[in-house]
């Protein structure tokens, strides 16, 4: 049974995620309160940021940053800063 929530990031309901995508409370608060819709679009923008900065996934800063664009993402209803120069890939016709 698909479990339905109304997700901060959408500002509609939409189904939920499964399980928690991330570890401690954090990885509850987004459970509880971002669509799995959501939480793709975040999974899309944070694979453009680990591209576009290079960031390795290693570095403590690199976590760090991912982290604080995420809760900016699904949180503050902010589409997180973009890196300079960036432009949209088109889609293949």
């Amino acid at each position: 049974m698909e479990r339905l929530l109304f997700c901060v990031k959408l500002q509609r309901e939409a189904p939920g995620l499964v399980k928690p995508p991330y570890p401690g409370p954090l990885g509850q608060k987004i459970f509880a309160d971002v669509s799995a819709e959501a939480w793709a679009l975040w999974l899309k923008q944070q694979t453009m940021f680990i591209n576009e900065y290079r960031l390795n996934l290693l570095d403590v800063t690199a976590r760090e940053f991912l982290n604080k664009e995420m809760q900016k993402f699904l949180f503050e209803n902010d589409e997180s800063s973009k890196p300079a120069g960036f432009v949209e890939p088109s889609s293949a016709s």
